[in-house]
């Protein structure tokens, strides 16, 4: 990152997020939830930025509570849902930094690994999401990038996958007691491609391993199973489809469940209630034609 981008950047508004950031045509989830509901909605980045759209998704963020996100990547003509085989277009690669943000982003800013992003979001005290516009790469190639960078900088690794929605600007945080106002700074114009990222390689393992423990914890290591319930908990307070949850934990443990699927339900299931009754809000476990509350 230049010391022009660093020292100079711009605050945009909802519309000029959604404007700079997709093209008009472009069709996108936009996400809301709060304690009781999740909702979901799928239409263009022009839809999003029309006067009415952009009233009711404040009406619903002021006096409903609802937080409010975007897709940030296109889905298909006709899609209905939100899954990997629902991509179209990979627009972003993003980091989610919500352990010790501001360090976490000194970090990146003075490292070779990644170029400048074009947008930094801040989303609550000391939690960051960082956002890079990109071409010409596939979803396959985008999520190896997503879990290179949550590993090697401190990242979420449970914001890793191309379906994910990110927080708008210019809307509150209501999950938490005390509403913050999210702001996002912009930093380049610039739109990048695979070759402007050389970060190392990852194995699959990596697809959802929580963060490792401080360097001398005396806490004993997690099983993996528990290692599942956390991430379960993780990708149900962001919104992610249950389905997909499913299915993620499934495909990680195929080779030492006797029957992978029936383990993840079972394991999203016991997330989720243990989530509502923290108070947090979780989207509800009916989706994709299953109820995620019966057994499978």
């Amino acid at each position: 990152m230049t010391l022009s981008e660093q020292e100079n950047p711009q605050t945009v508004s909802l519309t000029e997020y959604i404007q700079e950031n997709f093209r008009p045509s472009d069709r996108l989830a936009i996400l809301l939830r709060n304690r009781a509901h999740t909702v979901q909605r799928i239409v263009t980045a022009a839809r999003i930025t029309e006067r009415s759209f952009e009233d009711w998704l404040r009406y619903k963020n002021d006096k409903e509570s609802y937080d409010v996100y975007v897709g940030m990547n296109t889905l298909k003509p006709g899609a209905s849902t939100r899954t990997k085989e629902d991509i179209h277009t990979v627009r972003h690669l993003y980091l989610d930094l919500d352990h010790d943000g501001p360090a976490a982003l000194a970090r990146i800013r003075g490292s070779n690994l990644v170029p400048a992003a074009n947008y930094s979001i801040n989303t609550s005290p000391g939690k960051y999401q960082l956002v890079w516009r990109v071409e010409k790469v596939s979803p396959e190639q985008a999520e190896a990038l997503l879990r290179a960078m949550a590993r090697t900088f401190g990242g979420d690794p449970a914001a890793t996958d191309s379906t994910r929605v990110l927080r708008i600007p210019g809307l509150k945080n209501r999950k938490y007691e005390t509403e913050f106002l999210v702001e996002a700074e912009k930093h380049t114009d610039r739109v990048y491609h695979l070759l402007d990222f050389p970060l190392p390689s990852e194995p699959r393992q990596g697809d959802f391993r929580p963060r490792r423990q401080a360097l001398g914890s005396s806490a004993r290591p997690l099983t993996q199973s528990e290692h599942d319930w956390a991430y379960a908990k993780r990708a149900l307070a962001r919104g992610d489809d249950p389905e997909e949850i499913v299915r993620r934990i499934a495909d990680y443990r195929a080779d030492d469940k006797h029957d992978p699927l029936y383990y993840a339900r079972l394991t999203v299931r016991k997330a989720h209630a243990e989530s509502r009754a923290m108070g947090q809000r979780t989207p509800s476990l009916w989706t994709a034609g299953r109820d995620l509350n019966r057994d499978a």
